[in-house]
């Protein structure tokens, strides 16, 4: 009953509230993001959702898009504005988010949706992680986020899978709440961001 309809309710009323509510903000971060990255406040990416189909994500964008003299992007801590960094810091990046969970691409509430490109990497029991929709935060999330290692975050998403509950849910929220505030795992260490998934080492 949980997983397939009250998450899916919960899903949009809580999102639809929170949009309005966070709109002010919303305005005032999409302003400085402006004129921090060119005019382009916002991110979008091809995403896999539930049972691997492609959907466009939204974030706020952080990270500017400065070239090297060969035309090739700098590294992300090279790219990492200011203010930039802040929103990325307090997870305000992931607001916009709300957009896609109210359009039925994403839960509140699942394993985070990663690159298109890693789909041909994962295993069987990775690709596990397909059979509900992504989520603005998880079970990995709240376990390590960035700073755990890719066998352990693929773990913990199969993990929530297999044991989403409306008391699970409530408690990531919890938890997801208690790490934006002490900015627990934004990175891994010596890194801006998690390093590229490659495969799983044999």
């Amino acid at each position: 009953m949980y997983k397939s309809f009250l998450k899916l309710v919960i899903d949009f009323l809580v999102s639809f509230v929170a949009l309005v509510l966070l709109c002010p903000l919303l305005l005032v971060l999409t302003l400085f993001l402006t004129l921090a990255n060119q005019g382009k406040p916002f991110f979008f990416q091809l995403r896999p959702g539930k049972n691997g189909k492609i959907f466009k994500i939204v974030k706020f964008k952080t990270m500017n898009d400065k070239k090297d003299a060969l035309g090739n992007l700098l590294p992300d801590a090279e790219r990492l504005t200011k203010i930039g960094a802040f929103v990325r810091k307090t997870s305000l990046d992931e607001i916009p988010q709300l957009i896609n969970v109210i359009k039925g691409d994403m839960s509140l509430i699942g394993p985070r949706p990663l690159l298109v490109q890693y789909l041909h990497l994962y295993s069987d029991f990775q690709r596990r992680r397909h059979e509900v929709k992504p989520g603005i935060t998880g079970w990995a999330q709240v376990n390590g986020r960035n700073a755990i290692s890719w066998d352990k975050k693929f773990e913990l998403d199969v993990w929530y899978v297999d044991h989403i509950s409306l008391l699970l849910d409530f408690k990531i929220i919890m938890f997801t709440i208690k790490k934006v505030i002490y900015r627990e795992g934004i990175s891994q260490e010596g890194q801006k961001t998690m390093e590229a998934f490659t495969g799983t080492k044999k």
